[in-house]
């Protein structure tokens, strides 16, 4: 099945997805996802693979949530011990007004992640 229009979700995109259903301690309704799988990857499969974040301030201490703070001083936090993957077409993905996270957080989000799940250990 083809893109709604051109647009499909890319590495390093925040995007907005419907986390619902969810069941236990998982996310639920709409929050913004980091992108960490490539274009070419979910637009063959339809599947976007990610980290979920929020804006919930508890996190300031929660050791694997990556604070970032965006326009407007607003403070979010990219759970990276939460990978996730949907269904981007099906959820109704659509890109985030900030666009795309910086490099450097990417970079820091895919280390903290490694360091939980040591892909290539």
């Amino acid at each position: 099945m083809p893109a709604r229009g051109n647009w499909s979700p890319d590495r390093r995109d925040m995007i907005w997805i419907d986390c619902n259903p969810q069941a236990g301690r998982e996310m639920k309704d709409v929050h913004p996802l980091l992108v960490l799988s490539p274009k070419a990857f979910n637009e063959r499969t339809g599947i976007v693979i990610g980290l979920p974040m929020t804006t919930a301030a508890f996190n300031e201490k929660n050791p694997f949530a990556l604070k970032l703070t965006g326009p407007k001083k607003v403070a979010s936090y990219i759970l990276v011990h939460q990978p996730k993957s949907f269904d981007w077409r099906v959820r109704d993905a659509k890109p985030h007004p900030w666009k795309q996270i910086p490099e450097d957080v990417f970079a820091a989000a895919c280390e903290t992640l490694n360091r939980i799940i040591d892909i290539g250990g």
